[in-house]
Parts: C-alpha cells; structure tokens; sequence
C-alpha cells in the first residue's frame, strides 16, 4: 500500500487526482479526509479551472468503501472529512467542472464518487454496480443521485438487486457520457478537460449552481432567484468583466478571452 493514496498533477488549469491504493483503490477514513483536501484545493485556487479524478491501474476505479479498514477499527460513520466520502460528494461550492475517468470497477461508494463528477468517461472495460444490497447495507448517496440521473426503474434495478452494468449499458441509460477503448481513456479525458479549461469560468460556476440549488425547485422559483440576483455566481457573472469580454469579442468576430474576473 502506498504512503500517499492520492497523487496530483497540475497540468496548465487542469487539475489531476490519481486514486492509488493498491489493490483496489478502496477508500478508507484516511484517504477520505487527504481527498478531502485535496479538492478543497482545487476548489479554491483560482488558476485551477477543470479536475480529472482517475485511478491507477486497469482492474479498479474504485470499489468503495474499505472493508478490511472497517474490519480493523475505521467506523462507517467516522470522520470522512471535507466534502464527506471521497472529499468530492459533499463539497460545498465546487463550482468547477469535474470530470471522472473510469479506468475499471466502479462500484457501492466508488460508483457514488464517479456520479459526484460532472461528466463520466468510461474505459470499455468497466464495469459499474451497487452490491450493498448484499451486505445489508444501503448505498445512501446513490439512492438520492442515482433516481434523478439515469431512468428511475433503471436506478431501482441497480439499487434492489445489485446487478453488475457493463460499460455500453451504463452509457445506453445515461449513466456515463463516452466509452473509450481504455488505452484513449486519458487522452480523451485530458482533451476535454483543455477545452473545459480555455472556457468561460464563471459561467461554468454558474451553471454548477444554478443546476445545484434548483435541482428541487420548481421552475420558477429558480427563474426567480435568478432574476432577484439570489444566485451569488449569476451575479457575480453579471457584473463581470469576462460578460463584457464576451459581448465584446462576439462584436468583433473573434475568441473571448476569458480571466474569471
């Protein structure tokens, strides 16, 4: 097992997290909370504009929660951290697009991990489930996510019976964005991320939290909130100098150069 589970790299304004915890990059109390940092870090620094979350190796994305760390003290209601499970789920005002690279098993907590991202790439070969059902547990946050994302009876097979998804049929339900034979997994997750990256980042915070707040609101109550300048980011965006940069490279037929300001 490695000193550091979790390893990043700046590349530019993208922002690399590298679950790496041999043998499956299972997630225990410890490497909870460093995730935790880790995107509290990137949320914050304004150079930063895009995070890719992957894993190492082509077996395991993530199978969640460690069991043999809950075996030998870790409590699976214990100290998580910032942002809870993973640092990424519950991370307040994350208004940065996020995208996870799914490199193998994604399953139980790591399934609720890819599904904190904002768009999910998904190698050939991964495969996706939630088995809690198995162990007498229940997958709390998927339960909550999982409805609203893909087809509701499509989410409730996934929760009452554990069945296994391959990679095609989690894109055939809206679970993922893209397969991609493993080997371009990256290179597609990077491409993306570098034009996510030369984008307009305030209207991307935005859309994050509008999305966010209105997901159980009714239309125009967000229509409201909007237009009475109740979304800090819309307003913020309002007033920004990028809403001018904008207006004004559309009238002069050329690329906005986008600051965050």
């Amino acid at each position: 097992m490695t000193d550091n589970p979790i390893r990043t790299e700046r590349r530019g304004a993208v922002f690399e997290v590298t679950l790496d915890r041999p043998k499956a990059n299972a997630i225990d109390l410890a490497t909870s909370r460093i995730m935790g940092e880790v995107f509290t870090r990137f949320r914050d620094d304004p150079d930063l504009r895009v995070a890719i979350l992957t894993a190492t190796g082509d077996k395991f994305f993530c199978p969640g929660w460690d069991l043999k760390a809950a075996a030998g003290g870790d409590a699976v209601d214990g100290d998580y951290g910032k942002g809870g499970f993973g640092g990424l789920q519950e991370l307040r005002g994350l208004n940065k697009p996020v995208i996870a690279a799914v490199n193998g098993i994604a399953c139980g907590g790591g399934l609720e991990l890819a599904l904190s991202a904002d768009i999910i790439l998904a190698a050939d070969h991964a495969t996706f489930a939630l088995p809690e059902i198995r162990s007498g547990t229940v997958a709390d946050a998927a339960s909550i996510k999982l409805p609203k994302r893909i087809p509701y009876h499509i989410a409730m097979e996934m929760l009452l019976t554990g069945r296994w998804f391959d990679a095609d049929e989690a894109a055939r339900w809206g679970l993922v964005n893209r397969v991609l034979p493993a080997a371009e997994l990256m290179a597609t997750a990077r491409a993306m991320a570098e034009d996510l990256a030369s984008g307009p980042p305030l209207v991307f915070a935005a859309i994050k939290e509008v999305v966010r707040e209105a997901e159980d609101m009714k239309f125009q109550d967000a229509m409201n909130r909007i237009t009475r300048s109740q979304f800090e980011t819309v307003e913020r965006l309002y007033r920004s100098e990028d809403q001018k940069e904008g207006a004004r490279a559309f009238a002069e037929k050329r690329d906005p150069v986008w600051t965050g300001r």
